[in-house]
């Protein structure tokens, strides 16, 4: 069982022993350190919290325990109830609140749950302020309000509706063009709140949603992290029905995928490639991705006369450089779209309305409109190394070796070959280092992989 904490927030299993787990003390911990922060930040009489939540099993208890404990310490509390994250960050300003927190894990499975935290943006916090919270949180250095000063929770379960009112008008969605499209599509919502949210904004789209694992009750059918291997049935719903295609999204609605109306899984990667070029065809400009993502997206922006930039890997990473580059869009290559337009967040909701936008755009059957984009294959692999090596003492090495190549080392190392590329990273939390290739076919891509770990293994003499 496990508990990790890090500055985006805190996230564990559920039971076992504090500060081993994420039991309800870990919870009212962090919840207060949380709170004592955003105190800190601004002298005030009225403090408000957006709090939310996907539908996992331990999620009503740990958003009980979290939102009396901002209660407690005077800080009023807009319970938004099941929601979504990227519903969550449109709240925030929308609230005019000073912060939000959502419970979730992600894609992480059913024991596990997590406390993300987020600033008066709606965005999540950076390193400077996560350490903060860690620090106050292992100070206890916190102070509870008066009887007279508790806050107070307001329920609101309109922000689903809001969130969709916001993404129909975006300005790239073309709300007439997919309802006049007549699309059938099935939804797999991984039992979790994607399950409320998808099918309504479909809904409003004029587009026919047939509902696979909808119901929000936690109980994830499958291994709730949307990759291929778990989406068999999803793909087996799409052909029965004759769909035109599928859609799936992880617990809390911040990754999306497609599968195409042959039930083959269009590419977690190509989410943002496809939600690029619309939004790139109308406003062309600059685009932002992370280091590990796939060069699909540097091709298509290139291709309508902009400039693409990797970051580090980490959601806060990849807004902070959208924000210094201008980017129109961005995000990360597990199907996280960040439109600057409606917020700066990874947002499913948003992927799919302007996917749908650009489907019945260039009137295509979602296969077709795959094969308009250059085809690159990754492999993802890892070395487990032994406590005692130096795993930073390796990654220098494997500069020195790569000096004349294209190097990247904000992140690790990223090594960038006319054909191909390879990125080495290191875990914060044990002695393994990642490797991520893309090459043009699945045999060079994993052929590549198996000569940096080898070259690994020589440096470190294992």
């Amino acid at each position: 069982m496990t508990l990790i904490k890090s500055i985006s927030g805190i996230r564990g299993t559920i039971g076992g022993r504090v500060g081993t787990n994420l039991t309800p003390i870990d919870a009212v911990k962090f919840a207060s350190a949380y709170g004592t922060w955003l105190k800190s930040q601004r002298n005030k009489d009225n403090y408000r919290v957006v709090v939310g939540r996907d539908a996992r099993i331990s999620g009503e208890m740990i958003q009980n325990l979290v939102m009396n404990t901002l209660v407690g310490l005077g800080i009023h509390v807009i319970d938004l109830g099941l929601s979504t994250t990227p519903t969550v960050e449109v709240a925030v300003p929308m609230e005019h609140a000073d912060g939000g927190i959502i419970l979730t894990a992600s894609h992480n499975p059913k024991q596990w749950n997590a406390l993300k935290l987020l600033n008066d943006k709606g965005e999540f916090l950076d390193a400077v302020e996560g350490a903060k919270i860690l620090d106050i949180a292992e100070s206890d250095d916190m102070q509870f309000a008066d009887v007279d000063d508790l806050g107070k929770i307001t329920k609101n379960d309109a922000y689903i509706d809001l969130h969709i009112d916001e993404v129909l008008d975006l300005e790239y969605v073309d709300k007439e063009a997919i309802e006049a499209a007549k699309l059938k599509v099935v939804v797999d919502g991984v039992n979790s709140t994607g399950g409320i949210a998808i099918p309504l904004l479909l809904e409003r789209l004029g587009v026919e949603a047939v509902k696979l694992y909808c119901e929000p009750n936690g109980h994830f059918p499958h291994n709730p992290e949307p990759l291929k291997e778990h989406l068999t049935d999803l793909s087996e719903e799409v052909q029965k029905t004759r769909a035109d295609f599928g859609i799936v999204v992880d617990p809390d609605v911040d990754r999306l995928a497609f599968m195409d109306e042959n039930g083959e899984m269009f590419g977690e990667e190509y989410t943002l490639v496809a939600c690029a070029d619309h939004v790139l065809s109308k406003n062309p400009g600059n685009t932002v991705s992370n280091m590990s993502s796939t060069r699909a997206l540097r091709d298509i922006t290139e291709k309508h006369g902009g400039t693409y930039e990797a970051s580090a890997v980490g959601e806060v990473n990849v807004v902070s450089l959208m924000k210094k580059n201008n980017a129109v869009i961005g995000g990360e290559g597990n199907g996280g779209i960040i439109y600057p337009k409606s917020h700066y967040g990874r947002d499913a909701l948003v992927g799919v309305a302007l996917f749908l936008s650009l489907l019945a755009e260039k009137k295509m059957s979602v296969s077709e409109l795959r094969k308009t984009y250059t085809s690159y294959f990754m492999s993802k692999k890892k070395i487990a190394l032994t406590p005692e090596i130096d795993v930073d003492a390796i990654l220098k090495g494997m500069e020195s070796r790569y000096a004349n190549e294209n190097l990247t080392t904000i992140d690790g190392v990223k090594i960038d070959f006319a054909e191909n590329w390879v990125h080495l990273r290191k875990s914060n939390t044990e002695p393994i280092i990642r490797i991520y290739t893309e090459a043009k076919s699945q045999e060079v891509a994993d052929a590549l992989a198996d000569k940096f770990i080898s070259e690994i293994k020589e440096i470190a003499n294992i």
